[in-house]
């Protein structure tokens, strides 16, 4: 189902005199209920997109026409993704999960048409038809809540995490069931596939570990420590690094992605800032972590700040901050 959404007017008239272009970074600020758009030359804000409630995860389609974002919900559980659809008026529409609630985690296959979801509260993988906007399939993903999701290069495998199990699963998306679920460590909660050798990376807050999976037995190759909740986990465009998101202790570990080793860490916390209440305290609570494809240039969402941490990949320091809505999470780029 599909229903279009209305936008403020300011709003609105950024989407006419402002094009998606290479080079916008777009931020999911959760408590804001907005996408900004920011330029990566400077981090001046674009343009603005309205969501629904608690917007927790992006992703841009291959050609940057659109890019997906998950409406979680607060106190009363979301049913819905917003659609972003540049260079079309209005620049929005809305597709209604149904019964499928608290929708999460995000992945586009390869044809462009349709994205695997998760969903918590039906504790289901939804594959939906992006184009109809429709649930086309809904798998069983048993007990525990489905939270993030990656998928194999050919689109044919989904790897899903549960932070309350600790697990990790996998998901044959031709026979549309789940083949494995295997311990991964306590607080399972980022996951990425390397992109060439298709090991599936997975950062378990609670255990302070990063595990290293093969991805058709899902047995665990390497175990590695990132401590400090690590929250998420992404790979660099050459798969050379992991970037892991290290929550309570605001670091960014860059791990060797070969060597299975802490290469250096990056601080991501400012002294002398005062940052507000988070799910952790008063912290600056990264998140949400991106790798520039084409710049030497990694993002990472301060939540607790309000603000983006540019870091320059070839120093490994950080080097800018950028203004955001409230409570940034989730981040996509249009090249």
């Amino acid at each position: 189902m599909i229903r279009d959404l209305v936008l403020p007017l300011s709003i609105a008239a950024m989407f006419a005199t402002v094009p998606a272009f290479a080079g916008d970074l777009l931020v999911g600020n959760k408590s804001a209920d907005t996408v900004w758009r920011l330029s990566t030359k400077d981090g001046a804000r674009v343009g603005e997109f309205a969501t629904g409630q608690g917007p927790h995860e992006i992703v841009v389609s291959r050609d940057n026409r659109f890019a997906l974002v998950s409406n979680y919900g607060g106190a009363t559980p979301g049913h819905s993704i917003t659609v972003l659809e540049f260079g079309k008026p209005g620049g929005t529409r809305t597709m209604d999960l149904g019964d499928n609630g608290k929708p999460h985690g995000m992945r586009l296959l390869p044809d462009g048409k349709r994205a695997v979801v998760t969903t918590e509260v039906s504790r289901k993988l939804l594959l939906v038809d992006v184009v109809n906007g429709r649930v086309e399939h809904a798998i069983d993903l048993g007990e525990g809540r489905g939270h993030m999701v990656a998928l194999s290069a050919d689109g044919k495998a989904a790897f899903v995490t549960k932070i309350d199990k600790g697990t990790v699963s996998r998901v044959d998306l031709t026979t549309r069931t789940k083949t494995h679920e295997v311990p991964a460590g306590a607080g399972a909660e980022g996951v990425a596939v390397h992109p060439a050798s298709g090991e599936v990376w997975v950062s378990n807050r609670e255990a302070g570990t990063v595990t290293v999976h093969d991805p058709k037995t899902l047995a665990i190759l390497h175990t590695i420590a990132s401590e400090g909740y690590p929250i998420r986990v992404v790979f660099t465009a050459d798969g050379k690094h992991a970037l892991v998101t290290n929550a309570r202790a605001a670091t960014l570990s860059v791990i060797d992605a070969k060597e299975f080793e802490v290469e250096r860490t990056v601080t991501l916390s400012r002294p002398g800032v005062e940052y507000r209440e988070t799910m952790l305290g008063s912290a600056a609570l990264p998140i949400g972590v991106i790798a520039d494809p084409k710049l030497p240039r990694v993002y990472a969402a301060i939540s607790g700040g309000d603000e983006i941490a540019v870091i320059d990949t070839v120093q490994w320091k950080v080097v800018d901050h950028w203004k955001t809505g409230r409570e940034p999470d989730a981040l996509g780029i249009v090249e």
